[in-house]
């Protein structure tokens, strides 16, 4: 996935903080996990006691910028869709396939219409945060935190793998260009990297670098030591995997950002390196200009393209029998606006869609409460969130991950009752 562009500048600045860390910290390789020392990337006390984890992998998929879920599963049942996007709106002839009457998918999912006619990918749509904001800032700290009203600043991924049990080097790995730390941030061990082959401590092949800093903490408390030491395991942990690696069964990554990281997802899945859950962030969906029609070039059908051909290779690599435990899901921090723009394209809104992909995931339907998107339904012009996205990541917590209360991950929030996963 490219860099954003024809954004909003709130945006722009959240992209730009966000790679000026990322320079800091994870270009120089295994500074990723060490970058732990100065920030929040990596644990600053010992994880969790050890316990074996059972459950589904759960890869979270940030779509940052604000997604636009109104034209992924586009309500071409509904009058009033067409009405607020004469431009944009995806034709009822162009989708490739839906729930038979309400919603139908953007033809640029084709990749993964077979997932979607197996059973396996569904969507939650008209879901949003129960505080809604239009700021890029709070929406995407508040989506990551999934605590409001209280005083917890952990992320709600971080609090997931403690109630796991999970403490293995490589339970939790933020995989990728972008670094979603509010949502691994607090006392559960995770590791940063841009990727399996560049996670290296700089200079240690000329000098014992690891070995000395193995040494330097050797006597140091071990709330201080941690980084370091979680440092050295997952560096450890993940030399055995890396090298020249060829996707199973004919599988074809992009070239992007999101083909790369979910490729290194997948080599520590088939590695059995007690993965937990990978964090991976694909951006570029802040399109206030330019969404444009659902054709080939057009910058929504290219993006969706780039995602639903990344997501295929994925599902592909592992095969049938690696996805029956592997659970993916996507969030995003807001919706866009109900009607366009006069840039053909969309502003910042609140309800939404949500992608769900899995062996457990009962799909090939969208799921939800739709409130229809009459002008006297809409909230400040906005789609009405009827379902708290939190519910609904509940709901595959307990029915996919084995946890049982969720209080300790959502606070106050009941799962949804859905049926979406299939209890394991």
């Amino acid at each position: 996935m490219t860099a954003p562009l024809l954004c909003c500048d709130e945006n722009e600045k959240v992209q730009l903080t966000r790679r000026g860390l990322l320079g800091r910290g994870l270009t120089v390789g295994a500074g990723a996990a060490l970058a732990g020392l100065a920030g929040e990337t990596l644990s600053t006390s010992l994880a969790f006691a050890a316990g074996t984890y059972t459950g589904d992998t759960l890869v979270v998929v940030s779509m940052r910028g604000g997604f636009d879920g109104l034209s992924a599963f586009a309500p071409i049942g509904d009058a009033d869709y067409f009405k607020a996007r004469p431009g944009i709106a995806v034709p009822k002839a162009k989708v490739i396939a839906g729930d038979g009457g309400m919603f139908g998918l953007h033809p640029a999912l084709a990749p993964l219409l077979p997932q979607w006619k197996a059973g396996k990918l569904a969507a939650v749509h008209a879901i949003g945060q129960p505080d809604p904001t239009r700021s890029h800032f709070a929406a995407m700290e508040a989506m990551e935190n999934a605590a409001p009203g209280t005083s917890i600043r952990s992320g709600w991924l971080d609090r997931m793998l403690g109630l796991t049990g999970a403490s293995g080097p490589l339970a939790a790995v933020s995989m990728g260009d972008a670094m979603p730390a509010r949502l691994m941030s607090g006392p559960a061990s995770d590791v940063s990297m841009r990727g399996l082959d560049e996670f290296t401590l700089t200079a240690d092949g000329k000098r014992p670098m690891a070995a000395a800093l193995r040494a330097m903490y050797a006597d140091v408390p071990a709330v201080l030591a941690a980084p370091a030491l979680a440092a050295d395991r997952a560096l450890a942990a993940t030399a055995t995997v890396k090298g020249t690696y060829a996707p199973a069964n004919g599988a074809v990554y992009p070239d992007s950002d999101l083909g790369g990281a979910l490729r290194d997802v997948a080599r520590l899945i088939k590695a059995k390196s007690g993965l937990v859950t990978a964090a991976v962030d694909c951006g570029d969906w802040d399109m206030h200009q330019g969404l444009g029609p659902a054709v080939a070039g057009e910058r929504m059908y290219d993006n969706l393209l780039d995602f639903s051909t990344a997501l295929a290779a994925f599902v592909t690599d592992l095969g049938e029998a690696g996805m029956k435990n592997v659970t993916v899901l996507t969030i995003s921090e807001f919706g866009r606006r109900v009607k366009e723009n006069g840039s053909r394209g969309t502003d910042h809104g609140h309800g939404n869609a949500m992608m769900l992909l899995g062996g457990g995931i009962r799909g090939g339907r969208v799921y939800g409460d739709w409130p229809t998107l009459d002008p006297q339904a809409l909230i400040a012009g906005d789609l009405k969130a009827t379902t708290d996205y939190r519910s609904v990541i509940g709901e595959v917590l307990q029915k996919r991950c084995g946890l049982g209360a969720l209080d300790t991950v959502f606070p106050k929030v009941k799962p949804s009752s859905f049926g979406l996963a299939a209890a394991r």
